[in-house]
């Protein structure tokens, strides 16, 4: 038992830290994600980050809680999935009840409207990094198929406008055919206990 407790408390501290300190949507927690999860808790590999990622921006919600859901239910099941979705949400329902209180006074602060300017910029430079980390990743780590996936999909996107909808699902049946031979790992669920 405490070894579960354990385990649940890192995962709330963890996210909830995530969440803290992280400012411009989704994509910018994903570094951050893999640098906790990945390189120093060692919970989960590369590859098993980019397939969380993956379901997560594909999944209905926020990115950040989606991801939070999976690697808590992975790590704990559904105790744990509860207690990285809500030291995920925690977070920014405190920081935005707290703005929403004070709501006026930032919106005509000059300092605040500058700062916000210069985070979005920051913003901006993270996703670059996060698309290129993860670029690299599927494309050294993986087979042929997968970037000649990743550039058609682009291809299709940007320049035909084809609805993601379908791209999903035609990945997600490329992916489900490709898959079926390749053996499950095991899960860290029964590793943490």
């Amino acid at each position: 038992m405490t070894k579960k407790a354990a385990l649940y408390g890192e995962l709330f501290r963890s996210t909830f830290r995530l969440s803290a300190f992280t400012f411009g949507g989704g994509y910018v927690i994903v570094p951050l994600m893999r640098k906790r999860f990945v390189d120093q808790l060692h919970w989960i590999d590369e590859e098993e980050m980019l397939d969380l990622i993956s379901v997560s921006q594909t999944s209905p919600g926020p990115i950040a809680v989606n991801a939070s859901l999976m690697l808590g239910y992975r790590m704990a099941g559904v105790p744990g999935a509860l207690i990285t979705a809500f030291g995920t949400v925690l977070p920014p329902l405190l920081i935005i009840s707290v703005i929403s209180f004070f709501y006026q006074m930032f919106r005509s602060n000059y300092f605040v409207n500058a700062a916000m300017q210069g985070m979005q910029a920051g913003v901006a430079a993270v996703i670059c990094g996060v698309v290129l980390d993860m670029g690299r990743s599927v494309l050294a780590g993986r087979n042929w198929l997968s970037g000649l996936i990743l550039a058609g999909v682009f291809v299709a996107v940007y320049f035909y406008k084809v609805n993601v909808f379908w791209v999903i699902l035609l990945c997600g049946a490329v992916g489900f055919f490709a898959g079926r031979g390749r053996r499950p790992k095991t899960g860290g669920k029964e590793e943490a206990e």
